[in-house]
């Protein structure tokens, strides 16, 4: 299977299976869909792992030898515009931008296992899904699109809020790549493991996630997200609103979580 969904206990794991470079054709970007939308409803998985299959690539992009269709100027403009019928042939443009729709909404963390080069479309997915990250040493994140007329928009506009201004708009109008040490410099990833401990690592940091309260952890995500657009005013409003929900729903002495304290490079 190209991409892999599995459950295990509170953690799901998602994997580009996709050799030689786990890159995304448009059937792909249907499935991935799906498969987030499983994700997100499934209300005993608390956190997720998103990975690549073996070391030679994370994702390294979409698939350019799939061929884009022709179309009139007023057909391109059409299918931009409107949602992508569920029924016709997977193409470009298509489900990319339904699986952008969707994560608008998503307040379930999801953990960026990297492990190798991770380019293009495959970086638009990581700097929108993920929201804490690890990497390989032989990790590298671009956005290579732009030599060829095809910028990326920025990460789709995620990359300037993640990072360094410089450090962004360095990726973005250079076309060269990171590192794995300049991620880590620049704070787009979390830690730097070993590839053989790095599937570990992304567990570990999801069982400690998933060990609280559901509740909770959508608190903060949703707290989290909206924030980011708010004004202070309007932030700290809806953070009280959450909270009180939150409260509402939980015992006055919740048991004490039992995990123990996780290591952190921050």
């Amino acid at each position: 299977m190209p991409l892999r969904y599995e459950v295990d206990g509170n953690v799901a794991t998602i994997t580009i299976d996709n050799p030689p470079v786990n890159v995304f054709t448009p059937e792909l970007h249907r499935e991935f869909y799906h498969i987030l939308q499983d994700f997100m409803a499934d209300r005993s998985v608390h956190v997720g792992i998103f990975t690549g299959a073996g070391t030679r690539a994370f994702c390294a992009g979409d698939d350019i030898k799939t061929v884009r269709p022709k179309r009139t100027v007023a057909e391109t403009v059409e299918r931009h515009l409107y949602p992508i019928d569920r029924n016709a042939t997977p193409e470009y443009p298509g489900w990319e931008y339904e699986v952008r729709r969707l994560v608008q909404e998503r307040f379930k963390p999801i953990i960026g296992a990297v492990n190798g080069p991770v380019m293009g479309q495959g970086m638009i997915y990581l700097l929108q899904l993920t929201d804490i990250r690890i990497a390989s040493p032989n990790a590298i994140f671009g956005l290579p699109e732009i030599a060829f007329g095809m910028g990326g928009a920025s990460g789709t506009t995620r990359l300037g809020r993640q990072i360094p201004h410089v450090a962004a708009l360095w990726l973005a109008l250079t076309g060269e790549p990171f590192d794995a040490e300049a991620a880590l410099r620049n704070h787009m990833i979390n830690e730097i493991v070993a590839p053989d401990k790095l599937m570990e690592r992304a567990r570990k940091i999801a069982d400690r996630i998933a060990g609280h309260p559901p509740i909770a952890v959508r608190t903060e995500m949703e707290a989290y997200y909206r924030a980011q657009d708010m004004t202070r005013e309007q932030a700290t409003a809806v953070a009280a609103h959450l909270y009180r929900l939150q409260r509402t729903t939980m015992d006055a002495t919740p048991p004490l979580s039992k995990t123990k304290p996780l290591k952190s490079v921050l």
